[in-house]
This record gives structure tokens, sequence and C-alpha cells, in this order.
């Protein structure tokens, strides 16, 4: 008997629909639906999980199954292979995130279709013979990635020290191994920078106003004193080329010029990075730029190891939240022999160059004249021209814009999870709203403004329900926990920039809202986290087109990611589910 046939028949013993085993197990409609026509066979865990509540929903329903004799049945058919399936999909798409490969490279040099191999990445089917399929992907890393720097890369995130890899066959044991079931990335361990969840813990976790007062970003003073500066100046070596990136802070801040700036850098980070005075004063440099009310448009170099990428983009959260920042990168890869740097602004040009791997033999080349900055700014036209947007920033000036957005996505098919850190707005009806409301110190003009909000969102969700499915991810919180992080009502969309935190009865009342909601609309699943996750950002991940990471707190900012590298990682995120 195959496992579709004897998941189906135990179903039927204990009259339990794929909905309600969905709700007992924790697994999503659709993996269920996947298991019961044998387009998949569970892992490990997963078949942990259907037992469990295989037995819960029998219970339920007063006709018990024994653990023992699910165990049998399941575990005499003849297609399940207790292959942890979804270990081999998370720690597939971790490697395929950190190493510049992509899913087109990997399906040619394994002879697997790439359409197989991203349903693979998704969940959606599993490798017949995942042993072989595990043992290929290896092999064909090991030789792909055979430098020093991939592979100190490939150690981190399974988890090993980097002279555990320097025998080739050990590399291909030590990636068999962890692709069948290992460890999590060490990179993804809380606490632990360079990873997708640091940049959204740092997120989750920053204030802005208290880093405008820890750095005293109010009481800076764009500087009006003389400089003086040569009108081209060349810079050789690390410590010149450390002075060549202030001395064109000095001269663009200093100068009368308002016009954008332009930052763009594929030159290595770490010696100047290890330097923390240069970083401090590097930092103030920018500071400055934006104190100048500058626009800056950067141009991120993702041609780095995954942590890198992330660390860069985790120091950068404070000048995204200032809105004057637009970060791009560029799809085509730079070539891995020359390492370029260009920073152009209205006032002064740094340019420069090196041979990849010495960066201390590299040169910069800073000028004011009139014919020099001519062609440098004509130069990063071109190179911005070339870039694509990394996130799309949205601030409450451009509210219409998300909603505009937000609303063209409702007609769109496809499926939606969400990780939240509140009950959704969506789900609250509008008496509940209205009392809620009424026991605040909310104007009647901000009132109409919420209910008018909630009552749009209703109507956009309904929209999107009518042709695509959409899963909630939130925590349910103890008395304790609540007490220990309030939770407010989610106006995030809004631009509400006030708190309106619920009392727990409240707050108890929404996710009972939220459940009957989901037990109204076939479409809509609604899961309870074992961890509380993110105290105020939620993500809302549109599966194969794009993530967007929310900023409840104030100031309000969305970030809406279509990069394939950042979306896929943090589509891979997954937060405990409450069995």
């Amino acid at each position: 008997m195959k496992f579709s046939q004897a998941l189906s028949t135990q179903m039927e013993r204990c009259d339990c629909t794929a909905r309600e085993l969905a709700r007992a197990s924790g697994l999503s409609a659709a993996t269920i639906s996947r298991f019961r026509s044998g387009e998949r066979t569970p892992g490990r865990e997963d078949l942990e999980r259907l037992t469990a509540g295989l037995i819960a929903a029998s219970a339920q329903r007063g006709r018990p199954l024994s653990e023992e004799a699910l165990r049998e049945a399941f575990f005499s058919c003849a297609d399940l292979h207790l292959f942890d399936a979804e270990a081999l999909r998370t720690n597939l798409n971790h490697l395929l995130t950190l190493l510049p490969v992509s899913t087109a490279e990997l399906s040619k040099a394994i002879s697997y279709d790439p359409s197989f191999l991203s349903r693979v990445r998704s969940g959606q089917r599993s490798p017949a013979e995942p042993e072989k399929f595990c043992a290929d992907v290896a092999r064909f890393l090991v030789r792909r990635f055979d430098d020093e720097k991939s592979m100190a890369a490939v150690a981190a995130l399974i988890g090993v020290a980097p002279e555990a890899l320097a025998d080739e066959t050990a590399y291909y044991t030590a990636v068999v191994q962890w692709l069948t079931g290992g460890a999590a990335s060490v990179a993804d361990a809380p606490g632990q920078g360079g990873s997708v969840s640091a940049f959204l813990q740092t997120l989750d976790s920053f204030d802005l106003n208290e880093y405008i007062r820890a750095i005293r970003f109010d009481e800076l003073k764009t500087p009006t004193l003389p400089f003086t500066l040569p009108a081209s100046h060349v810079y050789r070596g690390i410590e010149e080329m450390k002075k060549g990136e202030l001395d064109f802070f000095k001269a663009t801040v200093l100068s009368r010029s308002d016009q954008p700036v332009l930052l763009y850098s594929d030159m290595p980070m770490e010696d100047m990075a290890a330097d923390l005075d240069f970083s401090k004063k590097y930092m103030f440099g920018l500071a400055l730029l934006l104190k100048k009310g500058l626009h800056l448009n950067i141009i991120h170099d993702l041609n780095r190891p995954f942590n890198e990428l992330m660390l860069g983009l985790e120091s950068h959260i404070p000048l995204y939240m200032t809105g004057q920042i637009s970060p791009y990168y560029l799809k085509d890869a730079p070539n891995t022999v020359f390492c370029h740097f260009l920073k152009v602004s209205g006032a002064a040009a740094l340019a420069g160059e090196c041979i990849a791997g010495h960066h201390d033999h590299g040169m910069y080349y800073l000028t004011k004249g009139k014919s020099d900055l001519a062609y440098y700014q004509q130069r990063a036209a071109d190179l911005l021209g070339r870039a694509k947007p990394l996130m799309d920033i949205y601030r409450e000036p451009m509210r219409s814009a998300l909603d505009a957005f937000l609303r063209t996505d409702t007609q769109v098919s496809g499926r939606r999870r969400s990780l939240l850190s509140a009950p959704p707005i969506y789900t609250a009806d509008e008496a509940f709203l209205t009392a809620f409301l009424d026991r605040r110190d909310v104007s009647a003009k901000e009132k109409q403004t919420i209910l008018t909000f909630a009552a749009r969102q209703r109507e956009h969700f309904a929209q999107y329900l009518s042709h695509g499915a959409v899963r909630d991810e939130l925590p349910r919180l103890t008395p304790e926990e609540f007490a220990a992080a309030p939770v407010s009502l989610s106006l995030s969309e809004l631009f509400f920039e006030r708190d309106l935190v619920y009392t727990y009865e409240e707050y108890c009342e929404h996710l009972r809202l939220t459940e009957a909601f989901a037990e109204q609309n076939d479409q809509y699943d609604v899961f309870f986290t074992k961890d509380k996750g993110f105290c105020n950002i939620n993500i809302v991940i549109r599966e194969g087109k794009w993530a967007m990471v929310s900023k409840n707190k104030a100031p309000v900012i969305h970030f809406v990611i279509r990069h394939p590298t950042l979306r896929q990682a943090i589509e891979d995120m997954i937060l405990p589910v409450v069995e």
C-alpha cells in the first residue's frame, strides 16, 4: 500500500477532514493535500505531526486511534522513506542563498529539470532518490566552490571548523550529512549577525528616536569651516584610501550642492571595517550627508558571501529609516578579478580600483575639477541606469503609493503567508473596533479614519481570498508574555504613529475573531506559533514574488523586497508552530 492510501484510510476511520487534520497537526492544508494525492511523502518530522494530529482529531470525534496502530500502518507503506525532506529543502535553500549559484546552474550540473529543482526548493516535491540527489549536489559544490573564502562560508553554515573541509572527501561527506538532516545554520542561530533573522531582529528592536539621541543627530551641525582640498588628489594603500573616503564626505558636506549622491563599491570590506575608529567616522560622514538633506542612491554589491551582505544591510537600517536612501543592486555580477569603487556627488567624485585579493595595492582618485566631475557624474548616471531597486521603501509621504501597490496585488492570484506580531485588522469586525476605539483617547476624526481603513482592508482581503490562499502565523501570548510586551492594534499600513494597546481581554477576543474568520473562509488559515517571534514587525510573503517587512512602531516604514536571494531567505524563515 502507498502512503497516500494509508493516510486516506486512517482519516476515513476517524471521520477526519483534511482541514481538521491540518489544524490538529500544524501542517498546511496544501501539504495534507499533497500527501493524500501521492505528490509527496512525509519526512520524519511531518510524519510525527500527522500521527499526533490524527490521534488528537480521532479523540475529538470519539473514534480514537492508537499511536501504535498508526505507526504500523504508515511504516509498512512501500513508498515511505523516512528521509527528512524538510531538512533537505531548508538546508539546500541555505546553501543556494549563501553561495553565488543559481537554480539553473545547479540543475544543469546535476542533470535535474530546473522546474523540478524549484519545486524541491519550495517544498512542493521531493527527490525520488534523496540520497543520490544529496550526493550529486555535494559533488557539484565540492568541485565548484573549492576556494578558501567559499569553503570558510560553507564551514560556518554547516557548523564545522574550516580546517575540517580541507580534505575533498571530508568536504563532500560533511555536506552530504548536513543536507540529509544536519543541524540548522550557525549563521541563523539567535543573536548571530549576518543572517536574515539577525537583520529582522535588529529592525524589530530598532528605535529611531533612541538612535538619534544616542548619536546626537539632532545636535549635528553641518560644518561651514573652510576646507582646502586640491582640485584632484590620489590616495594609495588602505590607510590613504580611508582618508580619501572621509575627504569625499567633507568636500560634499561643505559644498553648496544639493544634488543626490551615488555610492557604489565592490571593493573588499573586511580590512576597512576592522578599523572601528574609521567605521565611526565613516558613519558620521553619512549622517552629515543626511543631515544636510541629501538623497543617497546606494548600489549594494550582492556578489558577496550572504552573511557579509546581511551585515551590510543591517548596518544601513538607521539610514533607511530616514527615508533619504534608495537602495539598488546590479543584476549582472561584476567580474572576480577587478574591483571598483565610485562615489559621486554634486561637488566631488571619488573613483578607485584594485585587483581582487590585493586591496592594499589599490588606489582612489578624488576630483573636484569641472570636466572630471562631469565625466564621473555621467558615469554614475549610467551605472544607476543599469541598477535595479533592491527594495522599495515606503514612508508616510508614500502612503498612497503603498496602498495602490497592495490594492493592485489583491487582483493577482497566488499564495500568501504572513508572520504577524498582532492579530490582523481584517479579521476584526466593525463592532469590535468601534468598542475598542471608544475606550481610548481617539478623536472622532481618527476613529472614522481607522474604521474606514479597516473596512477597506476587509474588502481587499475578501477580494484576494476569492482567487488566492492565505496563511497567517502569529503568537498566542500568555498573560505573563502579554504583560511583558503588550500588543497594539495593527495599523502600520495606515501609518498611524500612535500605539493603541490592547487589554489582554481585547487581545484574546481579537484572536477569537481571527479563528472564527478562518472557520468561515476555506482559503484562509491561521496558525499559532510557540515563540513570540517579533514584537514590532509584520512580514507578508507573496510566494515567488515579493516579501514586505513592515515596522509597526513609529516611525512606521515598509520594505518591499523583490531581489530573489533576499526574498527567498525571508520565505525560508519558519517559526515554530503549536501542535
